[in-house]
């Protein structure tokens, strides 16, 4: 089978585009980020208003969520090149321009959300996270990936994994209002990943080959859109010794429930091309459980350690 070109991959997906922006119309709950931030906790910062500049005994939330809430709203902060990105890719036409303004809007409340609750809770250095911020949309985003169905790939794990990292941060905060939120938060992700995993699953229909090459070239050199942040590497450790993202869950719930909902290793022949990307991600994910289970292990040894020590 021929491959189709990205007008073409667009002209033909627009019609499924059209039905799942329907569907997420109708299962959208309207929210507002004011609701969720316990403002009667605030009080005025150092500054012009002479208020008491930020301690580290000003939250209770454990540093690991902490760590996890700062990447978390660094990776929202990001959304004017997420914009420009899937905008340039999807166009702004039709059914994808409608839908890339309404994911645009629906994840601008994240943003606006975390760093109020952030900020009025005291959770963070507010002066810290500001140069955070500034440091980081610096950098703005690219897209690694070239083409609707490599976009499409991506988004559609990394909403699932942004979902699971909002969720679990939301557990590990031990703040019952933290916990609400992000959870609030977790349900637009779990949409948004419904949405983008619905077009690729039309789009193996499509062209199965194109498509499964896509999904392989995503999983296996996926990286999260904070990976810009500066020292990423040390939060990332620190939020995966926590349990609240790390390997175990990345190939657990997210590569694996994605890859059974298309039913990767279930269709027949995909084709000679289609059928070499299969084996190259089942190789893959054979390598990456060796890996998850490691690091498993030595977590559970370091842990067991420290409470010897306790």
């Amino acid at each position: 089978m021929r491959e189709f070109s990205q007008t073409e991959l667009l002209l033909e997906l627009e019609p499924v585009v059209a039905g799942e922006l329907d569907r997420h119309h109708k299962m959208a709950k309207e929210w507002f980020p004011h609701e969720y931030v316990p403002w009667s906790e605030g009080r005025d910062y150092d500054g012009i208003f002479g208020g008491e500049a930020w301690s580290e005994t000003d939250s209770t939330i454990p540093e690991a969520a902490r760590i996890s809430l700062v990447v978390n709203l660094l990776t929202e902060d990001n959304l004017p090149s997420y914009h420009y990105e899937i905008a340039t890719t999807f166009g702004r036409d039709a059914a994808w321009g409608t839908w890339v303004h309404r994911w645009t809007a629906e994840e601008a409340r994240h943003g606006t959300a975390l760093r109020d609750y952030l900020t009025v809770t005291r959770a963070v250095d507010p002066v810290a996270l500001e140069r955070a911020r500034m440091s980081h949309m610096e950098e703005g985003f690219t897209n690694s990936y070239e083409g609707v169905l490599h976009s499409l790939a991506y988004v559609s794990f990394q909403e699932l994994a942004t979902r699971i990292a909002h969720r679990n941060t939301g557990k590990v905060s031990g703040d019952p209002n933290c916990e609400r939120l992000l959870a609030r938060i977790a349900a637009d992700e779990n949409l948004h990943m419904l949405f983008y995993r619905n077009l690729l699953g039309a789009a193996f229909e499509l062209n199965p080959a194109q498509t499964m090459r896509a999904v392989t070239d995503v999983v296996t050199t996926f990286q999260m859109p904070g990976t810009g942040i500066q020292g990423f590497s040390r939060k990332a450790m620190a939020i995966a010794h926590a349990g609240i993202y790390d390997l175990r869950l990345h190939l657990d719930d997210v590569i694996m429930p994605v890859l059974r909902q298309w039913s990767v290793f279930e269709r027949g022949s995909l084709g000679d091309e289609g059928d070499k990307a299969r084996e190259e991600l089942a190789e893959f994910l054979d390598r990456l459980e060796v890996t998850a289970s490691r690091f498993v292990e030595r977590r559970e040894a370091r842990r067991a350690r420290e409470a010897a020590d306790a």
